[in-house]
């Protein structure tokens, strides 16, 4: 075999018909359901998890400009995924439009490395979910065992007015700088995190039965979070003490990525995993009723609404409460908590809306995923049952299954900082494959028809990646090492099985690179 052949494309005339053959997916998503699919994802966990998280551990009040940071490559990077959904609208995201473009071997590449964001994303948010849900049914006397719901091996203490939380060496220095003894309070260590566990299982069974089924509960649950959203901004603003915004970086503890400019870079590579919605909607291209028109308009439309919504919600978070306390599970719980007894009737309808926000993204990761995996074994990369489409349903439903099955593992076991940045490297890769594939394909086919096309090109390709990549570079080192880990069994994979199954190689003469 020559190197050639690893760098065989697949001709998007080839992938058009692939994507038509045998039992496809329904036809069911307008532009209103791709962009309430994109906000699903992207309003969710950035908001209500990783916002108070980054800015505890990395950037304090400086979030908001990790925030510009992000939105800025993702905006880059969503003009990019807006030409490609427009010309190649079918499922499988940046690992069909890899294959269009940069090749066999690449797009095994970028289609391992969105399992790797989809999967580990839905767990990340399911941990989200978990503790939100754990803090509503402590507001009316219900107590789940903190044993339960947590990672394993995670140690939690029972703060006063705050319940139970994980003990970080951030979350110590504040308490104890707050006169707390941390020994003298009650702890415990975690076992297995139930809640999260229970909400990956019942949103595999609702994506099984249907995507018209799904949009409809993913289009209800956006106008929930939004609606509470802009409450929250609207009456946290009369609750923010300027004096938490002092000093709005904090100083650079000699470490790099821990406060100061590094640690507000380094924030925005962590919270980038919040932006990954309007990536799961180019996953569902197949089902969308005109996908050259509504792509754009869902990929873009979501991006901008949740960017706007992300900064305000930083501002006022970081404002109503220090930057110290919010290194939980649920920091704009401990915002409105903070916010006193008055606004007690508040605390429930926020926890509503992140469990409600929370479920749609999970909802939307989980969806995207099978859909990758649909896509792979159309192609002969993964065995053919991961293609299957259910009779009844019309949904890929051995994927779904294969996805929630991990998920639901995942969820249960690891803690939420490190599937998130795994999530967040995996995507920033992703990005950067999309915005170079762009480049290269004005190059080498530049006569085919682009019903939506990225402004300013090179430029905005180049300066998609740069940031990408930039941002890559400032994650931890453990986190690389994972994704090293996880790649490398990925080309175990695709030596091993997918170049031997390959329909291109064997519909190709073996594989000649498409010139």
């Amino acid at each position: 075999m020559s190197i050639y052949q690893l760098f065989s494309t697949k001709p998007i005339q080839q992938l058009m018909h692939h994507a038509s053959e045998g039992n496809t997916m329904k036809r069911a998503l307008s532009a209103t359901n791709l962009t309430t699919l994109g906000i699903g994802a992207v309003i969710g966990a950035g908001i209500f998890v990783l916002t108070g998280q980054a800015a505890a551990q990395y950037a304090g009040p400086g979030i908001v400009i990790s925030f510009l940071i992000s939105g800025m490559a993702c905006l880059f990077a969503g003009l990019c995924y807006a030409e490609f959904a427009s010309m190649i609208p079918i499922s499988g995201s940046a690992y069909t439009y890899a294959y269009a473009t940069l090749g066999e071997f690449i797009a095994w590449i970028i289609g391992w490395d969105l399992i790797l964001e989809y999967l580990f994303a839905a767990s990340t948010v399911s941990v989200g979910w978990s503790g939100y849900v754990v803090s509503f049914l402590k507001d009316f006397g219900i107590f789940i065992p903190p044993q339960f719901t947590a990672a394993w091996h995670t140690i939690l203490v029972d703060i006063p007015n705050l319940g139970w939380k994980p003990l970080t060496s951030q979350l110590a220095a504040s308490l104890t700088s707050s006169g707390i003894v941390v020994d003298h309070l009650p702890h415990v260590t975690a076992i297995l995190n139930l809640p999260a566990m229970f909400v990956i299982a019942a949103i595999t069974i609702l994506l099984v039965i249907g995507i018209k089924e799904s949009a409809g509960f993913n289009n209800v649950m956006v106008i929930i979070k939004v609606f509470v959203i802009l409450l929250f901004i609207g009456i946290g603003f009369f609750f923010v003490n300027k004096a938490n915004w002092h000093p709005f970086i904090p100083p650079n503890t000699g470490t790099w990525g821990h406060f100061g400019w590094s640690g507000v870079l380094r924030g925005s590579a962590v919270i980038f995993f919040a932006y990954i919605g309007f990536d799961a909607v180019s996953t569902a291209a197949q089902e969308a009723k005109n996908p050259q028109r509504d792509m754009p308009i869902g990929i873009l439309g979501s991006l901008g609404i949740s960017t706007v919504l992300y900064i305000l919600v930083a501002i006022v978070l970081t404002g109503i409460v220090s930057y110290t306390f919010l290194n939980v599970a649920d920091p704009i719980a401990v915002g409105v908590d903070a916010m006193g007894k008055g606004l007690f009737w508040l605390r429930p309808i926020i926890k509503i809306a992140a469990i409600a926000g929370l479920s749609s993204v999970i909802l939307v990761m989980m969806l995207g995923q099978p859909r990758i995996f649909y896509a792979m074994a159309k192609d002969g990369l993964l065995p053919p049952r991961f293609a299957k489409i259910h009779s009844r349903f019309k949904t890929p439903y051995f994927s779904t299954l294969i996805t929630g099955s991990f998920a639901f593992v995942l969820a249960g076991i690891l803690p939420i900082d490190i599937l998130g940045e795994l999530v967040s490297i995996g995507t920033l890769l992703a990005f950067v494959i999309v915005c170079i594939g762009i480049i290269f394909l004005r190059v080498k086919r530049p006569e085919i028809k682009r019903p939506f096309k990225t402004p300013l090109v090179p430029l905005i390709p180049v300066l998609g990646a740069l940031i990408c990549m930039i941002q890559m570079y400032s994650l931890p080192f453990d986190t690389w090492l994972r994704l090293i880990v996880w790649m490398a069994i990925g080309m175990i994979i695709y030596f091993t099985y997918s170049i031997r199954h390959s329909l291109l190689r064997n519909h190709n003469g073996q594989g000649k690179a498409q010139q």
